[in-house]
């Protein structure tokens, strides 16, 4: 009988599920809560909120259930945040629609009909509408390279050699190569830094509860996390062998949205492109010790924590259009992956191409960002030629 593999690989699998999911996506973190009117301080109150209820989710899911189960907070809930803007109500009103995302994703757990009734939308549109939001964001590395040349450029080039030669690590890097940039930008600014900055600290927001809010933003947030991470993630545990159990795991996530959506947390969720480096066989020949990972990951999110307030005074910091550029980078394989899903099927294609182009445009309708509006929209175009056939 080969000799076990040493629990440092497991536990080494787990550290960089982590670094990989940090820092391929804290900047779209600090971008869509920005986008929804946080300050520099809530918005990294927003990030240490949800890195430290993600670490913990995780710890407690693989402890409990002896799986790799990961859990990350919604990339794409925080692309929606830039699409969505400033709602009616401001950051508390924002604030107040991460609580209810945090009701729906428990009430999904409590009552399954919920569940039953996202996964009646068809995929498409679901990916469609994420596609649509996910657009302006994308382009950002392009509109960067012309406002900010000497800044983006270096970001861009890191990003496309590493993707070549070390495809996991692309996004991380290029935000390494941002990182750079920063430095080199202050050190020829000599502009003073407030070592105060590093210090995190949460910020605490009383919610306020707006229709536009509510429609525009928490009914979508919970839409995308659901379609888009929720379900994908359980689908890629399986394809390990793990049945990930949904109502636990639901009750976890929406709990731990719930408790950071006052610190600014958007929403967290389990993992789904990041699950796979803690559930494949490369964390560990032994399926049965890969929940290792899980917890490994989960811990490390609680470490990056600490470190939370530096990224977010990164960000702060940066010259015009290097961090966008780096949350773009970020996304592209996201929207590639999304544009894909909805145009798979040629009898969803118009549908899904009216629900995109209504979300990529960015109109609000009664207070009503576009995401909501999307779906309606391809919702309608759908029953209609349906109908009609």
């Amino acid at each position: 009988m080969p000799a076990a593999a040493p629990l440092s690989r497991p536990i080494l699998a787990g550290v960089v599920t982590a670094l990989v999911g940090f820092t391929s996506s804290f900047a779209v973190v600090l971008t869509g809560l920005d986008a929804v009117g946080a300050d520099a301080a809530q918005a990294a109150s927003g990030l240490l909120a949800a890195t430290l209820t993600m670490g913990l989710a995780c710890v407690v899911l693989a402890w409990r259930y002896r799986m790799p189960i990961t859990v990350a907070w919604s990339t794409p809930g925080a692309a929606l945040l830039v699409a969505t803007g400033t709602v009616e109500g401001g950051w508390p009103a924002a604030v107040g629609a991460f609580l209810v995302t945090a009701a729906l994703i428990l009430l999904t757990a409590l009552w399954p009909a919920l569940g039953a009734l996202i996964a009646r939308i068809p995929p498409s549109i679901a990916q469609a509408m994420l596609a649509g939001v996910l657009l302006p964001l994308c382009l950002a590395p392009i509109t960067g390279i012309v406002a900010n040349p000497w800044g983006v450029i270096p970001v861009v080039l890191t990003w496309l050699v590493c993707a070549r030669l070390a495809p996991r690590w692309a996004v991380p890097l290029a935000f390494v190569a941002a990182a750079a940039v920063v430095a080199v930008s202050l050190a020829q600014e000599r502009a003073p830094f407030d070592p105060g900055l590093l210090v995190p600290r949460l910020d605490l927001t009383a919610p306020v509860f707006t229709v536009g809010a509510l429609v525009g933003l928490a009914l979508p947030l919970f839409i995308v996390t659901m379609a888009s991470q929720n379900v994908p993630g359980i689908a890629i545990m399986r394809s390990f062998g793990y049945e990930v159990p949904w109502r636990p795991a639901m009750l976890v996530t929406g709990v731990g949205t719930a408790l950071g959506a006052t610190a600014g947390g958007h929403a967290i969720n389990l993992a789904a492109i990041s699950a796979a480096l803690a559930a494949s066989p490369d964390a560990d020949p032994d399926p049965k010790r890969r929940w290792v990972a899980g917890a490994s990951t989960g811990v490390t999110y609680l470490v990056l924590g600490g470190f939370s307030a530096a990224f977010a005074a990164l960000v702060v910091l940066a010259p015009v259009a290097v961090i966008p550029a780096v949350a773009g980078l970020a996304l592209f394989a996201a929207f590639g992956s999304s544009v894909q899903q909805a145009i798979d099927d040629p009898g969803e294609r118009l549908p899904a191409v009216v629900t995109f182009l209504v979300a990529a445009s960015g109109i609000s309708v009664l207070g009503v960002s576009a995401a909501f509006w999307a779906l309606v929209a391809g919702l309608l175009v759908r029953t209609v030629l349906h109908t009609s056939r």
